[in-house]
């Protein structure tokens, strides 16, 4: 997923609630011993379809999840959403992880494993079925799920775009 996104959205005009993926503490070895610092990946979103993740690296962990949430409110992207769920299915990929997703009837919620669940609940996301394939690494499922999001269509737009109904969009 590139930085320049046509959707992106500045977090000054929303209010985004922050959500910490991972904390993960990381050793550099050093001429007196180990010096231990600490990574945090966040994810940020309104609830309502703008979603953006952000990597934070400190020494401690507090600060760590601060320049996170700050990395992640420069890389907000929306999200299309229909009827609480993706409009259609999509797969994602960032290195080695793939991620599967899949529309889902309302009442069925979120089946998603951890990385991934903090992304949809974040975006507003209700409803979706998602399978993680390959890397488990909470980084590349993070990315991986964002590249599936990025990637999708609003059913609004095809249906202009098509010149047809929204009812033919989904029915043929």
């Amino acid at each position: 997923m590139s930085k320049l996104n046509i959707r992106s959205i500045k977090a000054s005009e929303i209010e985004l609630k922050e959500r910490v993926v991972a904390i993960n503490r990381v050793a550099k070895v050093v001429k007196g011993g180990r010096r231990f610092s600490f990574s945090a990946i966040v994810v940020v979103g309104d609830g309502a379809g703008v979603v953006g993740y952000g990597l934070g690296k400190a020494n401690e962990v507090t600060d760590a999840i601060a320049k996170g949430i700050d990395d992640a409110k420069k890389n907000l992207v929306r999200v299309p959403l229909f009827k609480h769920t993706v409009p259609h299915t999509m797969e994602g990929k960032f290195s080695g992880g793939f991620v599967l997703i899949k529309p889902a009837a309302a009442g069925t919620g979120v089946i998603a494993g951890g990385a991934m669940r903090a992304v949809f609940e974040s975006a507003g996301i209700k409803d979706v079925l998602a399978k993680s394939k390959g890397s488990s690494n909470p980084h590349n499922v993070v990315k991986a799920t964002f590249d599936a999001l990025s990637k999708m269509r609003d059913p609004l737009v095809v249906a202009q775009q098509r010149g047809i109904s929204l009812q033919r969009v989904f029915n043929g």
